[in-house]
This record gives structure tokens, C-alpha cells and sequence, in this order.
């Protein structure tokens, strides 16, 4: 997949099918959007135009580089993630036909029924299927998805993270919520315990759920693994700054440098303070059974 974050650098030779919208969530309306564009006779010529970041300024739920990731994994051949600031002011007409079908050469259009483009957002579906006509282009236009009767949204699913209801929030986005991030050193205490953990900091802007623990789905090289994560301050051990630590019972070795996927499952209980560092390792060999029952036992 190649990637162009400058809209002067789009200067393509060959016919395209693009999916347009800010995809801030990659959540199952979005990827049906996607999902379109992949279909043949564009299987191979697929792309998306979207932001960096979200324009409603809003925590994410999915980093820059799992998004990335994930259009990649999905086929995607052409991915534009520009500024905002790069496109807000194009008048909707001129950046149809100067920037979708001069530089990106899209021969079908494929978009949600609430997408709006071009200089304060002017442009709408009724204006985008008049210029696909003009342009003889094909134009999908697809109904929103809805979940227990609910449109999914990016705003749902930020709700859901932050009331710790995780379940409907991976319910939401079709996959578990979660990130990649870098293993970095903590202050090794777990180690000390016999609860040897992987540390990552929650990256910048990303959606935080309640303090607690959590049954987690952990991703070493291709192997994803039960794990036990703790988002938060260790308040019994004690942290400067909020991290995710997790625990891998069923896995031994450095990992540390090593950019690592974890996935939350579901929320087992907050975090609070213990008395002794025996109690602590008592209720995270407690925690470590109630994960293996949600994810599974043994399952790899």
C-alpha cells in the first residue's frame, strides 16, 4: 500500500475505485464503505481518501499506524490521509473535479449517506451524484449500519471505552478494541513479583478506558496470547505516568523494543490500592484464571 500525506503529491496514471470519509474508527460502517471499494473491477486499484486524525477533535479509537495497518491487511492499494487544513477550504465543484477525478483518477465513488466535502462542507450526496453523473462515474452510496436498531459511530464506541463496556465497543467495531505500541522498561517490579509484565504508554489522543484490570488478547510476532492488562497508575506499586501493563502467563522472553498489538476483551475489575504486595499477587493470580475464562483456555 502506498501512502500520500500531501494532496500535491497525488498524481496518478491509472483508473481507481476510492472510499471517501474521515474513517476515524475503522468501525463496521466504515470498513462496509471500504468493503465496496474493493470490488471488482477495482479488486486491485482500490484506495481510500481520509484524514489524519479525527476533524472532530476527538479521542481515538484507533491509532494512525493500526489504521494503516488494517487498509493495508484489507487490500487497499492507495491511501490518502491528509490534513484537514489541506482540503477545508476547496470549494466542494473544484475539489470533485481537480482533486477526485484529476489526481486521484477515481472511475466510482464510494460513501456514506451523511457525507459532506469541499468548503463548509457544502458538498453533499446530492451534489456528489450530480458530478458522477457529469463525469460518468459510478457512485455507491451506502445506508448507515446500524447495531440494536443504533447507527455505529465513532462517538458510540468512544462512549462505550469510556464507560468500560468493551464488549460493545468490539461489538461496534467489528475487531477488538486496543493498539500497538512499543514494549518500554517500567520500574520492574512485576518482575520482582514473579509477574514479569509488558509495558507500552497509551499513545497520544487514544480513547482510555477506566483505570482497572482488564482480560486482554496480547499479539507476539504471529502468536496472540491470554493476557492480564492493567491500564493505569499501579497505585500499590506506584507510577508517575498512566500505562498499559500486561501480564502473559503463558509467555517467557524479552520483548522489550518490540512493538506488540493488545486487545481488550473485557473489564474484571477496577484498580484500587492493596495492603501487601502478597495480597496484590494473589488477586492477579485470581485476575490471570478470570482472563483465561473469557478468552478461552489454552487458545491461541
Amino acid at each position: 500500500m502506498v501512502t500520500i500525506k500531501n494532496i500535491e503529491e497525488i498524481q496518478e496514471n491509472t483508473s481507481c475505485s476510492l472510499a471517501l470519509g474521515a474513517f476515524d474508527g475503522l468501525h463496521r460502517g466504515h470498513m462496509a464503505v471500504i468493503e465496496k471499494a474493493l470490488l471488482p473491477p477495482f479488486a486491485e486499484h482500490a484506495g481510500v481518501l481520509t484524514f489524519a486524525g479525527s476533524p472532530s477533535g476527538g479521542p481515538a479509537v484507533i491509532t494512525t499506524e493500526d489504521k494503516e495497518s488494517l487498509l493495508a491487511e484489507q487490500g487497499i492499494e492507495r491511501l490518502y490521509s491528509l490534513c484537514f487544513s489541506q482540503v477545508r477550504d476547496i470549494p466542494a465543484e473544484e475539489f470533485f473535479w481537480e482533486t477526485l477525478i484529476g489526481r486521484c483518477r477515481a472511475a466510482r465513488l464510494c460513501c456514506g449517506e451523511d457525507f459532506r466535502f469541499g468548503k463548509g462542507a457544502a458538498g453533499n450526496v446530492s451534489l456528489l451524484t450530480r458530478l458522477c453523473r457529469e463525469a460518468e462515474i459510478e457512485l455507491c452510496v451506502l445506508a448507515d449500519v446500524l447495531d440494536h436498531g443504533e447507527r455505529i459511530s465513532s462517538t458510540r464506541i468512544r462512549a462505550a471505552v469510556k464507560a468500560g463496556e468493551i464488549p460493545l465497543a468490539n461489538r461496534l467495531l467489528g475487531r477488538p478494541f486496543g493498539f500497538s505500541a512499543e514494549v518500554i522498561h517500567g520500574n520492574h517490579i512485576g518482575t520482582g513479583l514473579g509477574f514479569p509484565t509488558v509495558n507500552q504508554a497509551i499513545p497520544e489522543g487514544f480513547s482510555i478506558p477506566p483505570f482497572g484490570v482488564y482480560a486482554s488478547r496480547i499479539q507476539v510476532e504471529n502468536t496472540w496470547y491470554t493476557g492480564v492488562t492493567n491500564i493505569g497508575v499501579k497505585p500499590t506499586v506506584g507510577s508517575d505516568r498512566v500505562l498499559s501493563e500486561t501480564w502473559i502467563p503463558e509467555f517467557s522472553g524479552d520483548l522489550y523494543g518490540k512493538r506488540l498489538r493488545l486487545a481488550l476483551l473485557q473489564f474484571i475489575r477496577p484498580e484500587r490500592k492493596f495492603d501487601s504486595l502478597e495480597e496484590l499477587k494473589a488477586e492477579i493470580r485470581k485476575n490471570a484464571a478470570q482472563a483465561g475464562e473469557i478468552t478461552g483456555a489454552g487458545k491461541k
